[in-house]
């Protein structure tokens, strides 16, 4: 098989994994149930050492086992009649909407460093066992594999998530919060960012303190709470950095900068990491402004750093003291300066119409020159700001510039 390898360096999820880990507590733990498998490693080289998946793929013999047996899938039988995730489908569907295709790809992910297990990514199936045990010992490397626990396909029913406010509460049973599969989206990621957000809000309303509304340029949970109460989905909701308008002010190494200030305000955040968070970003802003004051052959050290070609590490007069992520994110601003600058101005321009609250009886039938399909739309949706209102499919500029006029002229009565 082909080895896949991950990224260098480790790019861990966390901003302060070595305190999370609790590494002085776990150290005797892990080597009593690991000295014979990794005697010279500790545990924070084991979990920096990352583990390696391998690619492998579908044979001739894996394509005919699913033709032969697709009457007892449910999927194919009408068992089940829901609409699967566009972006993850079976085994079964791909041997049948692309035929044409002589192997399909199957990664194998290592379970965790204290497992033997592999999970076959590529190969979700609802067929019986004994036809999972042929199909998975068809495929190159994996004949004499073991299945620990089969594949098996569910349908599940979901609330349309339009009848959510951006909280996550329901619209029809006050102090209710959804989070999940259950509005109308498919996978990890998207259930553990509703889930948190949904228990940030039930918590903050049990306290009678102001809803936590994360924004489409904060966050891509605010991306996909908007996309979801805002738009529907028709299908299995997947959140892709696509989605996201302003994806270039979501990167992964400034999250801490956009959702720790937040994180600490609603009591989720240490202030020693928020404080943390900030010296971090104080350092970025000095070591821009040096960059931006310090000159070398007749330019800054800013433009010089600009160039495609030219790292932190080359620069003249670099700071040796500044740690990596400070380093990182100074590199990142500086070449990307004009892009970010534009994003920043698209959402200053927005900023206004998402400042601008909409009241909950608010009356859309009394506007006039309102067309059919944005009132009924407006109605079913009540957007909680005239951002929102323009984001619902069908609601244009016009109707926006009415509704404004309608609120302007109700704050003057």
């Amino acid at each position: 098989m082909e080895r896949q390898c991950g990224d260098e360096p480790v790019p861990w999820f966390s901003f302060w994994h070595e305190e999370l880990f609790h590494v002085e507590q776990k150290e005797s733990e892990w080597h009593s149930r690991n000295s014979k498998r990794y005697p010279k490693e500790s545990l924070l080289e084991r979990l920096d050492r990352q583990m390696y998946c391998f690619i492998t793929y579908t044979t001739d013999k894996t394509a005919q086992v699913i033709r032969d047996n697709l009457d007892k899938s449910p999927l194919y039988s009408g068992i089940i009649q829901g609409i699967g995730p566009r972006y993850c489908p079976s085994i079964e569907d791909k041997i049948f909407r692309f035929a044409d295709k002589e192997r399909h790809p199957v990664f194998l992910e290592p379970e965790g460093i204290e497992t033997d297990e592999i999970y076959a990514n590529g190969i979700s199936t609802s067929l019986p066992f004994e036809v999972q045990n042929e199909l998975v010992r068809s495929i190159i490397g994996c004949e004499k594999a073991v299945i620990i626990r089969p594949g098996y396909a569910v349908e599940y029913d979901f609330v349309y998530p339009t009848q959510l406010y951006p909280n996550l509460e329901t619209k029809v049973c006050e102090n209710l919060f959804l989070a999940g599969q259950i509005n109308g989206t498919s996978g990890y990621e998207e259930a553990a960012a509703q889930g948190i957000i949904a228990g940030i809000n039930a918590a903050l309303k049990a306290q009678n303190r102001p809803s936590l509304i994360i924004k489409r340029d904060q966050a891509y949970v605010g991306v996909l709470i908007d996309d979801l109460v805002t738009k529907g989905t028709n299908e299995p909701y997947r959140m892709f950095t696509a989605r996201a308008e302003n994806r270039l002010l979501l990167r992964q190494d400034n999250a801490d900068e956009r959702l720790a200030p937040i994180a600490y305000e609603v009591g989720l955040l240490p202030e020693k990491h928020y404080k943390r968070t900030m010296e971090k970003y104080i350092a970025v802003t000095r070591e821009l402004e040096r960059l931006q004051n310090t000159r070398f052959q007749g330019f800054t050290l800013e433009q010089i750093l600009r160039r495609p070609e030219m790292t932190y590490e080359r620069l003249p007069y670099t700071d040796a003291s500044l740690p990596p992520e400070v380093i990182r994110n100074v590199e990142i601003t500086v070449k990307y300066t004009g892009y970010i600058e534009r994003q920043k101005r698209e959402v200053a321009k927005y900023q206004q119409f998402d400042s601008t609250e909409i009241p909950d009886c608010f009356d859309y039938q009394k506007i006039i020159g309102l067309k059919t399909e944005a009132r009924q739309k407006l109605a079913t949706i009540k957007p909680k700001t005239l951002g929102q209102a323009l984001r619902i499919p069908g609601v244009t500029p016009a109707d926006i510039s009415l509704i404004m006029v309608r609120l302007k002229a109700a704050n003057q009565s």
